[in-house]
């Protein structure tokens, strides 16, 4: 049981770390009122964005490359995620039918793009990614450190400290009271002074960033390359980690530790003695299923904020 244990925690762990990020973006983006279908595309262009810089620049950057791919692929994802913003907030489109075209218009465009640059469908893979660490100290811990520590991926343990900085920024400080203001109560906080358009603007930006984080280290980490089938619903399991988590920053990365542990047996599970009977189909359905089970339990049962979704004008009720 322990060297299960200590095969599936860090799988889980390293495979949860982008639905971790993409999750908390999602939690800034509809804490400001505006729902943010278009998580998958932004992570399909923080992953294509954060292959291609990794492919270009690994000669230059050397180890640091994929730093500053995930970087990169940050901001690329920042930038694009203002079509969604200008659409929903500035010309009040339907907020999920400008994710869905999100979602088609990154998957086109990048496919576009690669097979310009590569003249075939996928990039080539890339040389320099992260590596396994042992986190110094906790690693020596007898079972736990083997478990929890050992083997792992760094961006694993920022994706859980982001997670914390998140949950201060938005429950601590004047800016996250700005934020959930203008998602709960858009007209009290604009008779406030609060600047309505902007903070909207800034928490799809902000989903932006986070989700192109998440696409920068899945692809760097897990995909290695980027071709169509990179990023195959992540955003849309991230997007029910932000449900099921209850727009919660803590609650989300909980949901989205859930998911990484179903997506980590689906990866791993043959070689686990308890699960190498079970068919590979199974497994590989396991993460969706638990996802709509997730949100068909308790999508009833959370309280998402009042105007999640409703375009606001200044001046009307």
């Amino acid at each position: 049981m322990l060297q299960a244990l200590e095969i599936i925690i860090p799988t889980a762990l390293f495979v949860a770390a982008p639905l971790i990020f993409t999750a908390l973006g999602g939690v800034f983006s509809e804490r400001s009122g505006v729902v943010n279908i278009g998580l998958e595309g932004l992570m399909i262009i923080g992953a294509f964005v954060g292959i291609i810089f990794n492919l270009q620049f690994a000669d230059i950057l050397g180890n640091a490359t994929p730093w500053f791919s995930i970087l990169a692929a940050m901001i690329a994802a920042g930038i694009f995620s203002l079509l969604h913003a200008v659409a929903s907030i500035t010309f009040k489109a339907d907020q999920v039918v400008s994710g869905v075209a999100i979602n088609f218009l990154a998957l086109g465009l990048s496919l576009f793009l690669v097979k310009n640059i590569y003249e075939k469908g996928q990039t080539d893979r890339i040389t320099i990614s992260f590596n396994k660490m042992d986190v110094p100290f906790l690693s020596d811990i007898p079972i736990i450190g083997d478990i929890f520590f050992s083997g792992g991926y760094i961006t694993s343990y920022i994706a859980i400290f982001a997670a914390f900085i998140v949950w201060y920024v938005i429950f601590k400080t004047p800016f996250g009271l700005r934020l959930r203001s203008v998602g709960e109560h858009p007209m009290a906080a604009d008779t406030m002074g609060i600047n309505v358009t902007k903070m909207r603007y800034i928490g799809v930006i902000l989903s932006g960033a986070f989700a192109g984080i998440g696409g920068g280290v899945y692809a760097t980490i897990i995909a290695r390359d980027f071709s169509h089938a990179t990023i195959s619903g992540q955003g849309f399991m991230a997007l029910a980690a932000v449900i099921f988590g209850k727009w919660h920053p803590l609650g989300a990365m909980g949901a989205a530790l859930f998911f990484g542990l179903a997506q980590g047996l689906s990866i791993i599970g043959g070689t686990i003695p308890l699960l190498k009977d079970i068919p590979t189909v199974y497994l590989l359905i396991l993460p969706y299923v638990l996802t709509i089970l997730a949100l068909t339990g308790f999508i009833g049962r959370a309280d998402s904020p009042k105007a999640l979704g409703t375009p606001y004008e200044k001046g009307k009720r």
